[in-house]
């Protein structure tokens, strides 16, 4: 979540007209994240949402399938916000001339200290996100996947060593490596592929209340969704990868949804990919900031000491499982 299109009061009152809602009371722009621009909304009476106005990384026409995917998941009981319809029927709507979709606000808060609660929780909550859209029937192939990492890494290779000396040959046989290596049949369906901590929240208890940010979701190999948490979820402040926390976040997936051999062996070549995606991103994100908005590019060399620790894997069992 971020705020790259700065809104009036006036502006999200006219907007929330089209709803059967409360009048606004307050709006305030959420910083955090990097895509999109966001604002928590509280009504009168206290009634909260988000308001998302997408910008340009996210397609008009994806649109469709988050919503109905949301929709689909808070139907099956999985803690995904649930998309609000306007009065003529919409949820997808336009303001200040993006597309713009309002969604229930969902309790809890992201964990600040992650604990062994928080890591399983998270691994059953996944496998139920995956089982929960076997049923789905719309399709949105992964635009960020293989393909696009090399479309993206080779944009910018040119500025890579701004960065980091000598990042823009490592990342090329990095590239090359990962298109030989990148595995073809493993079981698919929906998937988040955005599971960051900052996108889970959690009740005192540690219990889990809500999953959130589901626009990148798509189809893909469902053990991507969980490379990409060895990443985000897996690595003390120092890097250092924590086993105990993928021995737990793997545990508790596999009791909801056995994982095959085939998807074990993959993982290691899986959460290089993954923290591929996340370094040329945060990379892009680094060397062409958005002029005027209110987020901060991330480091992207955090996921270059984590790529370099996936590569030196050489079977799942240092994973923990």
């Amino acid at each position: 979540m971020a705020v790259y299109t700065e809104l009036s009061h006036d502006e999200i009152r006219h907007f929330l007209g089209a709803y059967d809602l409360p009048p606004l009371q307050e709006a305030e722009g959420i910083c955090a994240g990097v895509e999109n621009t966001n604002y928590l909304l509280t009504l009168q009476g206290g009634g909260r949402f988000i308001l998302t106005l997408f910008e340009k990384r996210v397609a008009e026409a994806d649109l469709p399938f988050f919503v109905g995917l949301m929709e689909e998941l808070a139907a099956k009981r999985v803690p995904a916000p649930m998309p609000l319809r306007a009065k003529d029927g919409q949820a997808i709507r336009t303001l200040k001339g993006r597309p713009a979709v309002m969604v229930t606000f969902l309790e809890g808060k992201s964990a600040v200290t992650i604990k062994p609660v928080h890591i399983s929780e998270l691994g059953a909550a996944m496998a139920r996100l995956h089982m929960g859209a076997l049923e789905y029937k719309h399709i949105r192939c992964n635009s960020l996947s293989l393909p696009a990492w090399r479309v993206l890494l080779e944009k910018i290779s040119p500025h890579m060593d701004e960065i980091a000396a000598g990042l823009a040959e490592e990342l090329q046989a990095e590239m090359a490596a990962l298109e030989s290596l990148w595995p073809k049949t493993l079981p698919e369906g929906v998937i988040h592929a955005d599971l960051f901590p900052d996108n889970v929240f959690y009740d005192a208890e540690g219990q889990l209340t809500g999953i959130i940010d589901f626009y990148f979701s798509c189809n893909d190999f469902l053990s991507y969704d969980l490379a990409i948490c060895l990443n985000c979820w897996c690595f003390e402040k120092d890097f250092q990868f924590n086993i105990t926390r993928a021995k737990g976040l793997l545990r508790a997936y596999n009791d909801q949804r056995l994982l095959s051999e085939e998807e074990l062996n993959a993982l290691p070549v899986l959460a290089r990919g993954a923290a591929l995606r996340f370094l040329l991103t945060r990379a892009h994100d680094w060397l062409f900031p958005v002029p005027g908005a209110l987020v901060t590019p991330k480091d992207p060399m955090e996921y270059l000491k984590k790529l370099r620790f996936h590569r030196s894997v050489k079977h799942h069992r240092e994973y923990g499982l």
